[in-house]
């Protein structure tokens, strides 16, 4: 798990975040459910930080990648395993694991 820290970032909203950062509750997020199969890209699932494998799924817009973590697709399991997330939350999530690591 990450350390908690003062970053610029930790204390953005999401939507205001440059890509490829998130913030501390996103990271913790990130790491306790999505990275568990997106680090390994596990059963199909796009490697965080990969951006050629995340531009077909970005392309389908952020509203259906939002449905899909939400409502589950293919191999992802509803909520991505995330229940607590919020649809502002997955937008995140999504936003930092397609982007550049």
């Amino acid at each position: 798990m990450a350390a908690s820290g003062g970053s610029e970032t930790a204390s953005q909203p999401a939507a205001k975040a440059k890509p490829g950062q998130v913030s501390q509750k996103h990271l913790e997020m990130y790491q306790q459910t999505c990275g568990s199969c997106h680090e390994r890209g596990l059963v199909g699932a796009p490697r965080t930080g990969d951006v050629e494998a995340w531009k077909p799924r970005m392309a389908k817009g952020m509203d259906t990648l939002v449905a899909h973590a939400r409502d589950g697709f293919k191999a992802m399991p509803p909520a991505g395993l995330c229940f607590s997330c919020t649809d502002e939350d997955y937008v995140a999530l999504i936003e930092y694991m397609a982007s550049p690591k």
